[in-house]
């Protein structure tokens, strides 16, 4: 057992080096780009959800309208009403990649920001999942990252 255990903590070891590595690189170019500082400044999105999120977005003007980002980021619901049925659902047409960056940041940021947690805590009391709330939550900040970035004059990663 103990050679297994130093091959594992050796391994371990070298994949740390590795990680800080690849997220010193990531924030290099998060730095580079202005969307990606723009995205960065926002409160709990860390280094590796910055990065995914920019880099899932490319440039801004891909979007034809401030709607369609929170839909392509998975956090605008879309209808899913039917007779007196009334209800929402998620579009399955996304970026799967981006969504996933996206709940994690907005997840870290409910707890760096008191006022997103109190939105966050609101939605929580009106019967609303955990996903379902931080995607409540997503859309209005990926329409901050929209104001942000055409408010700037520049775009691009």
């Amino acid at each position: 057992m103990g050679p297994m255990i130093r091959e594992d903590a050796r391994r371990i070891l070298e994949l740390r080096e590795r990680i800080e590595g690849l997220e010193k690189e990531i924030r290099r170019l998060s730095k580079e780009s202005r969307l990606g500082q723009l995205v960065g400044s926002i409160a709990g999105f860390g280094v590796v959800c910055t990065g995914e999120i920019v880099a899932e977005i490319g440039t801004i003007e891909r979007f034809a309208s401030e709607r369609s980002l929170p839909l392509y980021r998975g956090m605008a619901p879309l209808d899913n009403s039917s007779g007196n049925y009334r209800g929402t659902k998620v579009a399955c047409q996304l970026n799967k990649r981006g969504r996933a960056a996206m709940m994690a940041a907005v997840a870290h940021h409910v707890r760096s920001v008191e006022e997103s947690r109190r939105y966050y805590e609101k939605k929580r009391e009106e019967v609303k999942s955990h996903n379902q709330a931080v995607r409540a939550l997503g859309r209005p900040i990926v329409r901050v990252i929209w104001s942000m970035v055409k408010r700037d004059g520049r775009t691009g990663s």
